[in-house]
This record gives C-alpha cells, sequence and structure tokens, in this order.
C-alpha cells in the first residue's frame, strides 16, 4: 500500500491575528514580518517542487507577491500558511504550463528528511525508506494535476479538509472526492508497482 506516513509535513505556527489584521488593513510592515514568519516553510515547499534552490527563491517570491496583492481574499477559514502554499502551487503550474521542458512536480522531501536522524533505522531499512519515498513521488506525478492538489495540501502541508476546502475555494465534499480518488489511483499503482517487481525478481 502506498504510504505517505514518512513525509515531513509543514506544522502551522499561529501567526498573530493583528499582524494578519493589520497586514489586510494595507500595512506593508505587517506584511513583511508576516513573510519572516512564513518564508522559510515556504521556501522548503518550493524547493520541493522545483527540486533546485535558484528558481524555488524565485517561485516563493512570486507566491508571496501573488498574496500581497490578493490578500483581501483571504477569509480566515484556512491556515493562513495553507492559503500561501496553495498560491505556491498555482504558480509552479502556471510556470510548468509557460515550459512545458520542465518536470512535474515531485514533491521530494528527501533534501530535509535527512535533517532528522533515526538512530534507530539500520542502512537497508533506510534504503528501503528512501525506494519507497521514491515510489510514492513517481506515483503523485502521474495523477491529474487537481488530485496532485489534494495531496500536495494534505499530506505535505498537512491541513484538514475544511481548510483544504477554503484554500482552494471548494467544497469539503469535492475535497473529499477528489482525494478519495487519488489515494485510490495510488493504491492501484502501488500495487501494480510491486507486482511488477515481484515478477522481475522471479524472472532473476
Amino acid at each position: 500500500m502506498v504510504s505517505l506516513s514518512s513525509t515531513r509535513v509543514e506544522t502551522e505556527l499561529p501567526e498573530p491575528v493583528c499582524l494578519l489584521d493589520q497586514a489586510r488593513a494595507g500595512d506593508p510592515e505587517a506584511f513583511s514580518e508576516l513573510c519572516r514568519l512564513h518564508g522559510t516553510r515556504l521556501l522548503r515547499q518550493a524547493v520541493a517542487l522545483c527540486g533546485d534552490l535558484t528558481p524555488a527563491e524565485d517561485l516563493a517570491q512570486e507566491a508571496l507577491v501573488e498574496a500581497w496583492k490578493s490578500l483581501h481574499r483571504y477569509n480566515g477559514r484556512c491556515q493562513f500558511f495553507t492559503w500561501l502554499c496553495a498560491i505556491l502551487l498555482n504558480r509552479y503550474r502556471n510556470t510548468l504550463r509557460r515550459n512545458r521542458r520542465q518536470p512535474a512536480a515531485t514533491y521530494d522531501q528527501n533534501e530535509y528528511a535527512n535533517q532528522l536522524p533515526d538512530h534507530a533505522a539500520l542502512p537497508d531499512q533506510a534504503a528501503e525508506a528512501r525506494e519507497r519515498s521514491a515510489l510514492v513521488q513517481q506515483c503523485i506525478q502521474s495523477l491529474p494535476a487537481k488530485h496532485q492538489q489534494v495531496i500536495y495540501l494534505r499530506f505535505y502541508v498537512d491541513d484538514s479538509l475544511e481548510g483544504i476546502a477554503a484554500a482552494l475555494d471548494c467544497s469539503v465534499g469535492t475535497v473529499k472526492s477528489r482525494l478519495f480518488h487519488a489515494l485510490d489511483k495510488l493504491r492501484k499503482m502501488n500495487a501494480f508497482a510491486s507486482s511488477s517487481a515481484n515478477a522481475k525478481g522471479d524472472r532473476l
């Protein structure tokens, strides 16, 4: 079964309500402070999407600029960081449409997972975990964009179904449906990959 349990998620740290209120009232200094609070985590998500620091920095900056321009649309129904990540993902998808030569989103968390030492893991266990992670990433890449979106926000940003619905401006039922179909496709792809690997092993 495809497992996303090893994925490192971004836990939301509540920002001072007054900062959001001030930023939404047009205070650029308050918004700059929000950028400081969330910038590092947003950049981490951008690197996970782009796979390279330089374009990730540009992507994160573009997302923050767009967030400032559209801050009046943030209604507080989802976590602010989730809202930023939804903008980030949309900007990334727009970039892909402009340049089809770029690879699809991989959501590669390995660079940051390496920062979390697992003293109990043996070398063969670590290798197996990396293989599972690569398989999950490959399967996610093949999903339709709307399914990638809910997987990304649910398992990599770690928000509630209600928060995801608010961030994507759709109903909770829509999020549930997309998530159900996405996970069902991932399970089927994993079952096919496992049976193929077993068949290959039998031939060796």
